[in-house]
């Protein structure tokens, strides 16, 4: 790799990505495509290691004209692909959302590829790549007692997050086996860690924890995530950029699975320790039942044996050690939270959670 795109760097696991690449490749050039919808922030790429190799560019990954004129001006000869429309929530009550980014920005990204690599040879390396990032949900829901999903099960999406996800990973390998792109795939579950918009369940909980207001629980709370940090996810990308082999697909897993119950449980045991004068401890008591989410899957679960086998990589941070890191960024960095709240898209964002979580958001 000499110069990445990477598409939705400035969202959650596509800043920590820019950064972990910047700190451990110091010959690589980035160039960070990001539209800065409500999950991307200008402030997640404050303070970028070696920053002179990295250059925003604002813009949508639907903008066909836009994506070839970076890849042909900036001699791109990888791009990581990140950028997604990805909480269920919000699929569940603007679909077309979804539909638009995940699935025909896919296909933008994939035509400019096509067009600039293979149809007009510019070629700038050996062998380029084009690495799409998915998502266990495109597996659907298994059972407590299913083994979990291995790269050749077959697709059964719940969500309209997930059957967009399904589409884009379907897209990519249809341009990889009739055009010869070379494509890699990664599905991974759930990321958690620093810079994560809240939305997701754990920076929620711990804003709304720090504020004092109900952690909402969805039904019984027994559905069951495998949890994963995202540095550790990070480190899996580059392992498959760096050794993947083109046309496969790998899975990425922390090997982490408690019930979302627990999780929340420990979260408020971490917030305890953290917080011993705060005047909501002990904050497991704020914990609230609501009504359980449309079509929610019980269990999500991915086998990343096949990663650990031929690339070598493995998760290494334990859910505990993980979320201990989380709480103390997101308690270390008031004015990135002072940042994310000035977003003219966190009111919105408040009201759509409230309604979504029947009130206790």
């Amino acid at each position: 790799m000499k110069n990445v795109l990477v598409t939705g760097g400035a969202g959650f696991i596509g800043s920590n990505f820019v950064r972990y690449l910047l700190e451990h490749d110091p010959d690589v050039m980035v160039f960070n495509l990001d539209l800065l919808t409500y999950a991307g922030s200008p402030a997640n790429l404050d303070e970028l290691p070696h920053a002179s190799r990295h250059t925003f560019i604002q813009g949508d990954i639907s903008d066909r004209p836009l994506v070839e004129d970076l890849l042909r001006r900036h001699a791109i000869d990888t791009v990581v692909h990140l950028a997604a429309e990805s909480h269920v929530d919000r699929s569940i009550h603007a679909p077309s959302l979804f539909v638009q980014t995940n699935i025909h920005g896919t296909f933008c990204l994939l035509e400019a590829a096509k067009r600039v690599w293979l149809e007009e040879g510019r070629r700038v390396a050996p062998e380029h790549r084009f690495h799409h990032v998915s998502t266990d949900e495109v597996y659907g829901s298994l059972t407590p007692d299913e083994p979990a999903c291995r790269e050749d099960r077959a697709y059964a999406p719940s969500s309209p997050y997930a059957a967009s996800k399904a589409a884009s990973d379907h897209l990519v390998r249809a341009y990889a086996r009739t055009y010869g792109l070379a494509a890699t795939i990664s599905n991974c579950t759930n990321n958690y860690g620093s810079r994560q918009f809240p939305e997701k369940l754990i920076p929620l909980m711990i804003l709304n924890a720090l504020a004092g207001r109900p952690l909402p629980v969805y039904g019984d709370g027994r559905q069951i995530r495998d949890w994963i940090y995202v540095t550790d996810h990070c480190e899996a990308l580059l392992r498959i950029l760096a050794q993947g082999k083109p046309g496969e697909t790998y899975h990425v897993a922390g090997e982490n699975q408690p019930p979302n119950i627990e999780l929340i449980s420990l979260l408020c045991s971490i917030l305890d320790e953290r917080l011993p004068d705060s005047p909501h401890r002990p904050h497991a008591h704020l914990m609230t039942t609501v009504a359980d989410r449309p079509g929610h899957d019980r269990r999500y679960a991915l086998d990343s044996s096949k990663l650990q086998r031929e690339l070598g990589w493995r998760a290494s941070t334990s859910l505990a050690e993980g979320l201990r890191a989380t709480v103390d960024w997101y308690l270390g960095h008031p004015a990135w939270l002072s940042a994310i709240r000035q977003q003219p898209s966190f009111g919105e964002w408040v009201h759509l959670n409230y309604e979504a979580r029947g009130g206790a958001g």
